[in-house]
């Protein structure tokens, strides 16, 4: 396959991401365009996600599963309940009259907790490549693609923090951060799920 399966969603989830926060487009396509657009984004993520966990083969760890084993499988689980909750926050986001106190319960708070997902799953796909590659190994590809990943889930988190609402009047704290964060973050899981392409026709193993 010219893909690991997953990858393609990854990267048409990425692609949609990275275009609902590059500049301009939410005023081109106006706010509702703009929140459909990270929606249709977050259910390739979470199909992405779903392959990741029970299509792609990885065993569920048990008592005598090697660490490494372990460390993938969670990191693959972990991940797929940040994808469910980006769907959530970019679902309600897209209803039209919602107070702050319901954006920061229905929509905020979800993007942190799917932010913070992200990060523990890139962090623990980092302890398997480190047990399966070098610490520092830029020359494999997965080795790369993990610390795309990372960099990637720390610019979401980044950015949940510039969406915050503020109560008193209703905006986010830092909008620029917000976008700019989503659009890294997104760029950097596309690197990523791009990096995860087989060599030659053979599947990539590094």
């Amino acid at each position: 396959m010219p893909l690991r399966r997953e990858s393609w969603g990854f990267i048409i989830g990425s692609l949609l991401f990275a275009l609902a926060a590059a500049p301009g487009y939410a005023r081109w396509v106006g706010v509702d365009g703009d929140n459909i657009t990270y929606f249709v984004g977050s259910l390739f993520f979470t199909a992405a996600g779903f392959i990741a966990l029970r299509l792609s083969g990885r065993p569920v760890p048990t008592s005598e599963s090697a660490k490494v084993e372990r460390f993938d499988w969670w990191a693959a689980a972990i991940q797929f309940v940040g994808t469910l909750l980006f769907n959530l926050s970019t679902a309600i986001a897209m209803m039209n009259g919602l107070t702050v106190r319901a954006v920061d319960k229905w929509v905020w708070r979800p993007d942190v907790f799917g932010s913070l997902a992200f990060l523990v799953a890139s962090a623990l796909a980092v302890v398997a490549t480190t047990e399966t590659d070098k610490l520092w190994d830029p020359q494999a590809r997965d080795w790369r693609s993990t610390w795309l990943n990372m960099v990637g889930s720390i610019a979401f988190g980044v950015s949940a923090v510039g969406a915050f609402v503020r109560p008193s009047t209703g905006q986010l704290a830092d909008a620029a951060l917000a976008n700019a964060g989503t659009f890294i973050g997104a760029l950097c899981f596309l690197a990523a799920a791009l990096l995860m392409r087989p060599l030659g026709g053979i599947p990539n193993k590094r």
